[in-house]
């Protein structure tokens, strides 16, 4: 995921952020829906509670090789006691936790890894719980989308370099200008645009004048996957001599053929 996420629980917003590849739900959100004044004494209090503390030993045991036993049990023992105080700092500090992190300043908070956020959300509200598990799942699926977007444009950005060492090879002859030569990359580019789009990609800025980038960046992800396909298949034929009218033919016949298989495939789908 990105470097920081903020998602929505019932008008209570609620900041996500990546630590070594984990996700991290802040503890002081969820708070707030209960507590907006004092969020950490409700955290304090959760951390009291001997059964908290069984589920922290379990899941740092779990994950964490570092994890310091000893401390654990000394403190485990002390649960229940109406002189027992434990803060989230403390907790990482003495026993070297690293399932919650917490940071002060206008900017910290103390967040957790997912699988002991949702237990925290449970014990502020079961509610709160499922609808946060909820946007989180929405959260992840947009992600999910957005990856699959991003590999298919650098799956074409990558095979967009082939086919153009393909045309610098075979057809731009030493004499042409710079001019003369983007002329020839252009109307390359648009044999595969004509050949899956049906248009050319002045014709598609004609058609959105108001649109930023271009008719590729607007493509979907079995689009991009086809266009990776046509670009290699392009840059064969040209090594092999055939024509553009050719090329564009057969690029047609191809994009339909494809487009058809991968609007079926499930795992493309997903991915959409």
């Amino acid at each position: 995921m990105s470097k920081n996420n903020t998602i929505t629980v019932l008008n209570t917003e609620v900041k996500i952020k990546a630590i070594d590849q984990n996700d991290f739900i802040c503890l002081t959100d969820i708070a707030k829906s209960r507590n907006p004044d004092h969020p950490d004494d409700l955290i304090r209090n959760w951390l009291r509670n001997r059964n908290t503390l069984e589920l922290l030993g379990i899941w740092e045991q779990l994950h964490n090789p570092d994890f310091n036993p000893v401390e654990f049990d000394g403190i485990r023992k002390k649960a229940g006691l109406n002189s027992f105080t434990l803060t989230p700092k403390q907790w990482v500090s003495f026993t070297g936790a690293i399932g919650i992190t917490s940071k002060a300043g206008r900017y910290g908070g103390t967040f957790a890894h997912k699988d002991i956020a949702f237990e925290f959300a449970s014990w502020v509200s079961v509610e709160f719980k499922l609808y946060l598990i909820k946007e989180f799942q929405r959260l992840k699926e947009a992600e999910q989308k957005q990856l699959g977007w991003d590999v298919g444009r650098q799956l074409t950005k990558i095979n967009y370099r082939i086919h153009t060492d393909a045309i610098k090879e075979n057809l731009i002859p030493a004499e042409l200008t710079k001019q003369q030569v983007s002329f020839v990359y252009a109307s390359e580019a648009d044999i595969l645009n004509m050949a899956l789009f049906g248009k050319t990609a002045k014709q598609w800025r004609d058609e959105h004048p108001n649109d930023k980038g271009n008719i590729r960046d607007y493509a979907n992800v079995t689009q991009l996957v086809c266009l990776a396909n046509l670009e290699n298949l392009n840059a064969h034929f040209i090594q092999q001599g055939l024509e553009q009218p050719e090329r564009l033919r057969i690029l047609n016949n191809t994009a339909i053929q494809q487009m058809k298989l991968l609007t079926e495939d499930k795992a493309v789908k997903k991915l959409q």
